[in-house]
């Protein structure tokens, strides 16, 4: 297991208000999170996965306590900083894909990198070098409506990887898919964190996720119920299909 920690949840609170009803979806989580780890984060509906999960990701701030990436308080950025941490710090791998539809495979991939201020010969460049990794080297010019659910999420990653990412978060990645691709999305992230150090952290209900994970947490009403290590479960990771 890493011993960098790169992420850190200090006795995080999140409040809602729903009319005159005031709801705590996290209520004092605090977590680490290593380096080039592989972390599921699972849970019941209502549990506060999604919310955790936002609030590592920049999407939300705590009503509450602190997260830190690489030493940095979210809650200390402004919104230009925020915004620059998620194009450059932060991919974002989602259930349903997200892609825009009236743009190529290349063209959505190449998207982040235009936010960040690549060239566009180079982000063009880029994007087929990683759209050839993720198998889609013949698709490069196919709008996502001319893509399988598979292909649509593979597209989907390698946006998440344009502007190479420390951090990849993927929400129920593999909710809109059949088994199989399921597995083919979950070996590949497995590969991604393990060649290239890319921390993975996965909102999910998919327990073939437990055989690429480092860690489990288990979210039970907004509080952490438990940790464990996959060596701790008994699951061989050689359970799943590799990319």
């Amino acid at each position: 297991m890493p011993a960098d920690i790169l992420i850190r949840v200090e006795n995080v609170r999140r409040r809602y208000r729903m009319g005159d009803e005031e709801v705590w979806a996290l209520d004092g989580v605090s977590l680490e999170v290593f380096r080039g780890e592989y972390l599921s984060i699972m849970g019941p509906s209502g549990s506060g996965k999604s919310t955790l999960f936002n609030m590592v990701g920049g999407l939300d701030l705590p009503t509450q306590g602190r997260v830190t990436i690489d030493g940095h308080d979210l809650q200390a950025m402004d919104a230009f900083q925020l915004a620059y941490l998620r194009c450059h710090s932060v991919g974002y791998i989602f259930q349903s894909f997200n892609l825009i539809a009236v743009m190529s495979a290349l063209e959505n991939v190449m998207l982040p990198m235009t936010f960040g201020g690549v060239p566009d010969p180079e982000a063009r460049s880029r994007a087929a070098a990683i759209l050839e990794r993720v198998g889609l080297g013949h698709r490069l010019h196919h709008r996502p409506d001319q893509l399988s659910g598979g292909q649509q999420q593979r597209v989907a990653i390698a946006r998440a990887l344009a502007n190479a990412p420390q951090i990849l978060l993927a929400d129920e990645p593999t909710g809109n898919l059949d088994l199989r691709t399921g597995e083919e999305i979950i070996g590949m992230l497995g590969q991604l964190c393990r060649e290239d150090g890319v921390t993975v952290i996965s909102a999910t209900h998919d327990h073939k996720m437990l055989a690429a994970s480092d860690r489990i947490v288990y979210l039970d009403d907004g509080r952490i119920a438990q940790i464990r290590r996959r060596e701790e479960m008994d699951i061989e990771e050689g359970e799943i299909g590799e990319m």
